[in-house]
């Protein structure tokens, strides 16, 4: 009884104390939420405005003063998206090669975070930072030394050969974000593993990747939208229309200076859904995952 009376005086002295920082920054409260309105619709206004065209007729796109919502909708659009285009093809291949690039990013991410985090090796510290270093070297450099290393290796026109490029990004950001995350997990969890007969490989995928689904899920998903939206490389390495992603195929939607935006706005929404609904299904992961390594231990 008394200890249900301590917890509820707690309880109430909490709601009293944000009551009070609340009343007292009440104008700083009202700036920050008119803030996050502004920036929101900021942010969600292009992909409105992108949702809209994709279903006007083509007379309200031209129109001198564009409404904020159509006349009336139609679906024509995405019919031609879809059935007189090259677009599923780009969609697939641009799936099979963002998908595959996830895979092998997660896998290797773990492996060379757990090295790095957990292995005592010599130069450690400095593939570390070169992690970094190759994460934020701008693609616009890399791509010529890398066109001709590919031409060399005849991988291009190639899938597989645009997962290996997309990989040298994906790669990086994965191993620093895991390794983080995996700095957090206690070492006496991997140790008592050990102790019990398990090898570093086994420590490694029994132990470690399922405590870390959180940032592992993160991993994937950006990995995903990284590769999924990726257009420079995609532009050089492949030059045959069967083979190209759908950031690329989207350039086929033109005739000379004649732009088929309706088309184009319907087959970027198709594009957007399918990062929306991985960020949608691991919302949770995702927070936790971001947050996870904030905090050390």
């Amino acid at each position: 009884m008394e200890r249900a009376t301590t917890l509820g005086t707690g309880v109430r002295a909490r709601n009293s104390l944000w009551a009070a920082l609340t009343y007292k920054n009440r104008h700083w409260l009202a700036l920050a939420y008119v803030i996050v309105v502004v920036a929101s619709l900021w942010a969600i206004f292009p992909f409105y405005w992108m949702l809209l065209t994709s279903v006007r007729h083509e007379s309200e796109m031209y129109s001198r003063d564009p409404a904020l919502w159509p006349k009336s909708f139609t679906l024509q659009h995405y019919h031609a998206a879809l059935f007189e285009t090259s677009f599923p093809r780009f969609f697939a291949n641009s799936f099979i090669v963002a998908a595959s690039t996830t895979a092998v990013s997660v896998v290797v991410g773990a492996m060379a975070a757990y090295a790095l985090t957990r292995l005592r090796f010599a130069g450690r510290p400095l593939i570390a930072r070169m992690l970094v270093v190759s994460y934020l070297a701008p693609g616009s450099v890399l791509f010529i030394p890398l066109f001709a290393l590919f031409v060399s290796l005849r991988l291009t026109n190639t899938l597989h050969g645009l997962a290996l490029a997309h990989l040298t990004f994906t790669v990086p950001f994965s191993s620093w974000m895991l390794i983080g995350y995996f700095r957090t997990i206690p070492v006496e969890l991997e140790e008592a593993a050990l102790v019990d007969g398990a090898t570093r490989w086994g420590a490694l995928w029994r132990v470690v990747v399922p405590l870390s689904a959180p940032a592992l899920v993160v991993v994937a998903v950006f990995s995903f939208t990284l590769s999924w939206n990726e257009f420079l490389y995609a532009l050089v390495l492949v030059q045959r229309k069967e083979v190209m992603t759908a950031p690329v195929g989207l350039t086929f939607f033109q005739t000379a200076d004649l732009f088929y935006w309706g088309a184009i706005m319907a087959a970027s929404t198709l594009m957007a859904l399918l990062p929306v609904l991985l960020y949608t299904l691991g919302q949770r992961w995702v927070i936790s995952g971001w947050t996870a390594g904030a905090v050390k231990h």
